[in-house]
């Protein structure tokens, strides 16, 4: 972390107000050992241009920006607007609306939108890391309630999206969207984040039955009010759980489960780095960025749907 490196909003507003504190910023993130490198033919026979906030490559003849290889490739947006909606984001513990941040930075809300998803790709944690120890695990459902709904409206309990979630006591979450609450999905997401003889916390479920042959498997059984047991219980990835569903009520309202995974990406970052500052968390997202890319038609689908159609 830089040493004059912000530790507040107001300040952070003020250090990155610059567009050249910015690109100077981002260069030190993209090549730490101060060597810009071509991302065409990766040579170092690169030189700033004066003129223009571009490098040139005198090996390829390529111009090129910090922007390159990051989630602000291609985007018209001055870095000052992209650095603070990430620091926004980052430190909202409930979340924060597309619209606020539209209005926080001088945009419009589409745009907004379309930069909150990018920003969310980075956070996402990209080590695959299984988690490993003492775990607990549980599955929720995310989906608007039927109790106000018109009866030619009600969508039925099937119509909500499963999610399964683990935690490593003291340590971080994996959180992601499962095709249904079965024996049979739950167990593979279990087998997919959690190394195997790790201690396995869960309720009384029957999805989870079975897997004492490769798990220390306990159960806490909420239905006869039952919450802990000495170390038995599941009230960590429960917390997870509610931190979640009070930034889907309170500020995003609507989700569509075709862009679940990113808020749940969201939440689990700010989960993971809950012991750390503001500061700690935006530099963070910013050391993520590279390598990233959503488009457009990606983050819309309709980059899916059009290719649906051509192979029908």
């Amino acid at each position: 972390m830089e040493t004059n490196s912000p530790l507040t909003l107001i300040a952070a507003v003020r250090h990155f107000e610059d567009s050249r504190v910015c690109i100077d910023f981002v260069k030190r993130l993209h090549w730490p050992d101060g060597k810009v490198t071509c991302p065409r033919c990766e040579s170092t026979k690169v030189k700033e241009m004066q003129t223009r906030q571009l490098f040139k490559c005198y090996a390829c003849k390529r111009q090129f920006s910090v922007k390159v290889g990051t989630i602000f490739e291609q985007s018209p947006l001055p870095l000052s607007k992209w650095l603070i909606a990430m620091w926004l984001i980052a430190n909202a513990k409930n979340g924060i609306s597309s619209c606020e941040i539209g209005r926080a930075i001088g945009v419009g809300q589409k745009t907004a939108w379309f930069l909150m998803h990018r920003i969310r790709t980075a956070m996402a944690n990209k080590t695959f890391r299984k988690l490993a120890g003492v775990i607990e695990a549980d599955e929720s459902f995310m989906g608007g309630s039927d109790f106000n709904r018109h009866a030619n409206k009600k969508r039925g309990a099937g119509a909500k999206t499963v999610v399964f979630g683990a935690v490593e006591r003291g340590g971080n979450v994996i959180a992601k969207v499962v095709d249904a609450a079965s024996e049979l999905h739950l167990k593979a997401a279990v087998r997919e984040s959690i190394e195997r003889e790790s201690v396995l916390y869960t309720d009384q479920s029957d999805a989870y039955n079975n897997l004492g042959r490769e798990f220390y498997r306990d159960t806490i059984n909420h239905s006869k009010g039952e919450y802990v047991r000495g170390d038995v219980h599941t009230n960590s990835i429960e917390s997870y759980w509610a931190l979640f569903k009070r930034t889907i009520k309170g500020t995003y309202i609507h989700t569509a489960p075709f862009h679940l995974d990113r808020y749940l990406s969201e939440q689990a970052f700010r989960f993971d780095l809950r012991k750390s500052d503001d500061s700690g968390r935006f530099h963070t997202v910013a050391d993520r960025v590279f390598g990233q890319r959503l488009t457009w038609k990606e983050l819309t689908g309709t980059e899916t749907w059009r290719n649906q159609e051509q192979a029908e």
